[in-house]
């Protein structure tokens, strides 16, 4: 039945896509509340449950992709041909969303410092598929464009060893093994690193090559392998995934063009299966177990805690008050968000049922409301709709014609 109701979701969005590129009607919304209808507390077409093994399986696996597809996004070129903004947005910006989000969560909703924190860590990285209609268009600044790309890209990856850590610190001091934490990561570092580095070194090699039919699959390969690699060593399979595609996009600038639109599609497919997946266990009486103060975080998370942030972040930095307010209002609580949730719920940590309702209450929101102002604000950014090409005419047909500079100097010497 999931398989059923994604492909007739899937249908009906791309039939709806060219609709929902212009007006506020929003794909990844559209995933959320078909999921929503279709859950089991709402119409019971889906049987699906937070501890159901296909949400885990498909969480991870969608998230992999991703961050796989955001390294690629984001090679070390990448970084420093125009890094003044974004590095001003992940230096400053994202461990201030962090704080300012612990500090409501703590405040507001009640938690503890160590669930306030890994809370402030889940909700910190933003996604721009949420916000497609902005980034992608040609009428919005480029810095602005560049800066929400790169920024989205990179703060999923940094945002994943203060979860791991936090998490740990959440369960408690006897589960507390940092050693072995720290030995997680370090493994999907070399994992993502060495892998596509090979890889790529024998494709230079004389006697191997890619045939243009199977270029785009190198990186499916590539990415399999550092998925397979992770799960036997038991590295971080995420730290490995980011690391892997930033360091094709590095070292194999022939492989990741390839790669790009391909792999692109394929993280997105999995990601809006994983969205109807998040949306079928939302319902009511879900939404209802979670208090007011739950409600006043949600709403404050976005609209406090990244602005503000993101305002100190670009304090004289010269961009522009339009393009700022556009930066610090789309930081959506991306897909990313929704599984390090449900990497909380798995945990088994005495608060993590509560951490769970907080964090999809506040990605819900946010799905829904940067999804559907993407298009209205990437219109504000196009002059021509401000200022229409018959008014340019217009006006210069109501402006007094001005004498030549050499018929005013001809009639001075008249005169």
């Amino acid at each position: 039945m999931l398989l059923l109701s994604f492909a007739v979701v899937l249908l009906v969005a791309v039939l709806l896509s060219a609709l929902a590129h212009r007006t506020i009607l929003s794909t990844a919304a559209l995933f959320l509340v078909a999921g929503f209808i279709l859950g089991e507390d709402t119409t019971g077409l889906l049987h699906l449950h937070s501890d159901s093994p296909i949400v885990a399986q498909l969480a991870e696996l969608a998230l992999f992709a991703v961050l796989f597809t955001d390294g690629m996004r984001v090679g070390w070129a990448d970084l420093r041909s125009a890094w003044r903004l974004p590095g001003r947005a992940l230096g400053w910006g994202l461990p201030l969303t962090l704080l300012i989000t612990a500090l409501l969560a703590h405040y507001v909703a009640g938690l503890g410092w160590p669930e306030a924190l890994l809370i402030g860590a889940i909700l910190a990285p933003t996604d721009p598929v949420f916000a497609a209609a902005l980034v992608g268009n040609d009428k919005v600044p480029a810095r602005l464009r560049h800066l929400l790309n790169v920024e989205s890209g990179v703060n999923d990856g940094l945002a994943l060893p203060f979860v791991v850590l936090l998490l740990a610190v959440a369960a408690g001091s006897d589960d507390l093994h940092l050693g072995e934490i720290a030995g997680e990561l370090a493994m999907g570092l070399l994992i993502g690193v060495l892998v596509p580095l090979l890889a790529i070194a024998l494709e230079r090699t004389r006697w191997l090559a890619a045939s243009a039919a199977y270029a785009p699959l190198n990186g499916v390969a590539i990415g399999l392998l550092v998925l397979a690699l992770g799960k036997v060593t038991h590295g971080n399979l995420f730290l490995a995934a980011f690391a892997a595609g930033i360091t094709v996009a590095t070292f194999g600038p022939r492989e990741r063009a390839a790669f790009e639109h391909f792999g692109e599609n394929v993280a997105e497919l999995l990601k809006l299966a994983a969205l109807l997946v998040f949306g079928a266990l939302i319902s009511v009486r879900f939404l209802g177990e979670i208090s007011w103060t739950g409600w006043a975080f949600a709403v404050l998370a976005i609209f406090v805690a990244r602005p503000v942030a993101l305002w100190i972040s670009f304090l004289r930095s010269g961009l522009g008050a339009r393009e700022q307010a556009a930066a610090m209002w789309f930081g959506p609580k991306g897909f990313a968000s929704v599984v390090y949730g449900l990497l909380v719920l798995e945990s088994g940590i005495a608060a993590g049922d509560e951490v769970f309702h907080l964090v999809a209450l506040t990605i819900v929101i946010s799905i829904l409301l940067h999804s559907s102002t993407d298009v209205v604000i990437a219109q504000a950014f196009d002059e021509s709709r401000e200022t229409p090409a018959w008014f340019g005419v217009l006006h210069r047909a109501r402006r007094p014609l001005r004498p030549r500079r050499r018929d005013r100097d001809r009639s001075s010497a008249d005169g």
